[in-house]
């Protein structure tokens, strides 16, 4: 390579979209990372061995960055990084002597090979604001499993939970591939975790990803229509219960509309105060304009949570539920509930914050959805996106954060360990002082 090329090019980024967590968000994560290096002059690669097809629905509608897809590796600078969701489940080649690859192990192990592991830096996307301790996983899995709440405290004392939590905390740490020094394990969301970091000091927590400023101005707010990304399996038991409880429009006003897209159609029961419209794949700027001049938009997982606190204005947050009655369990309720707690200690409306616990949960959605519709008050009370992370600058958002570490990599002559141990140093103060 000469040195002309170095100058030219001293990093190449490579890109690993995959689903792992089972939303499309893991791969619009690797993309949203994808457009900001690519603006800051890093064009992305996209590498898969020979003919190997990509993974399921890869190649879809996504809002691609500028890239280069390439069959094979022929270098054209000395450093590399990879962007990969979940990098340990996805992409780690020790996988491959277990029989029990990633999407992307064989990929990875040919760039570590190419380059030589000391030039390559690995980004690994973790599940956002899921920063719990073993301790709390376990108490997570009971709950979701359906043990009674009054029963997990004393079930957490018993000699069985040491052993399950110790055996958690050996998988996570496997299976997140925490004994990797050239991984760069980030973990987004909207307030850092100390009991988190002390136990899984590789981890580094920042602020969120957020999405992109759509480069059309924002449309005005069109009222009676709503946008819903129905991503969870249990959106049919949302549809139901807001068929029932939209209220009779005034003889003035039509009735509510919805837009619903997600992965999977189900049935949109008929309500006298409701109209559904089922929208299919759109480009994503159709889709941010939509989304962007809707009155109200109901929200999942968290990219869209994201986009939603991004834009301003009102949001409804499901993620799904189990069971039913007093057995009635959220799923993944974590995003949610870090949201709201930023917002307590901003001072946000405690009967907003209520009112967005009570909906996740599928409880008092009548009453939520008449203040919702009636009154421009509760509309007025969402705060803007500051309000919602408790991280210091510049640990406050990730992608000026991405934005540097790529600048440093491309210039360092540290090997790739050294330079993970020191993001890793000096991240860990901010988790100190929390």
């Amino acid at each position: 390579m000469t040195a002309l090329g170095r100058a030219r090019t001293p990093l190449e980024v490579y890109l690993q979209p995959a689903v792992v967590g089972g939303g499309l968000g893991d791969i619009e994560e690797v993309l949203a990372v994808g457009r900001r290096l690519a603006r800051s002059g890093w064009k992305p690669l996209l590498y898969r061995r020979g003919s190997r097809p990509l993974p399921p629905t890869v190649d879809g509608p996504w809002d691609w960055p500028s890239l280069r897809r390439v069959g094979r590796l022929a270098p054209a600078a000395p450093h590399a990084l990879t962007v990969t969701p979940w990098w340990g489940v996805s992409a780690d080649p020790g996988a491959v002597r277990t029989g029990r690859p990633g999407p992307w192990s064989l990929e990875t192990a040919d760039i570590e090979r190419v380059y030589g592991k000391d030039r390559v830096v690995h980004l690994s996307l973790e599940e956002f604001a899921r920063t719990l301790t073993s301790r709390q996983q376990t108490r997570e899995r009971w709950r979701e499993g359906g043990v009674a709440a009054r029963q997990i405290p004393g079930r957490l004392r018993g000699p069985a939970a040491g052993r399950e939590v110790r055996a958690f905390h050996d998988a996570y740490r496997k299976w997140r591939a925490f004994d990797r020094p050239n991984v760069v394990h980030l973990f987004t969301g909207f307030r850092p975790s100390r009991s988190f970091g002390r136990e899984f000091p590789e981890a580094i927590q920042t602020g969120p990803l957020w999405p992109e400023a759509v480069a059309s101005p924002r449309q005005r707010e069109l009222p009676r229509r709503w946008i819903w990304y129905a991503s969870p399996s249990t959106s049919d038991r949302l549809a139901a219960t807001l068929a029932e409880a939209m209220p009779p429009p005034a003889p003035e006003s039509p009735p509510i509309r919805i837009e619903v897209r997600g992965p999977r159609r189900f049935t949109l029961p008929p309500g006298p105060g409701l109209r559904w419209r089922w929208t299919g794949p759109a480009s994503p700027r159709v889709w941010s304009r939509r989304f962007q001049s809707a009155e109200l938009r109901l929200v999942t997982g968290s990219r869209t949570l994201l986009e939603a606190i991004a834009v301003g204005g009102p949001f409804l947050y499901f993620n799904g539920v189990m069971n039913r009655g007093s057995r009635t369990r959220r799923h993944r309720p974590e995003k949610i509930e870090s949201l709201l707690e930023v917002w307590r200690h901003r001072g946000v409306s405690k009967e907003l914050r209520t009112d967005l616990a009570g909906f996740s949960r599928l409880r008092g959605v009548a009453a939520i959805v008449r203040r919702a519709t009636e009154q421009p008050a509760w509309s007025a009370r969402f705060p803007g996106r500051a309000a919602a992370v408790e991280f210091s600058v510049p640990w406050n958002d990730a992608g000026t954060l991405l934005d540097r570490w790529a600048s440093e990599w491309s210039v360092s002559e540290e090997p790739a360990a050294d330079f993970v141990r020191r993001l890793r140093n000096l991240a860990r103060p901010r988790r100190s002082r929390l």
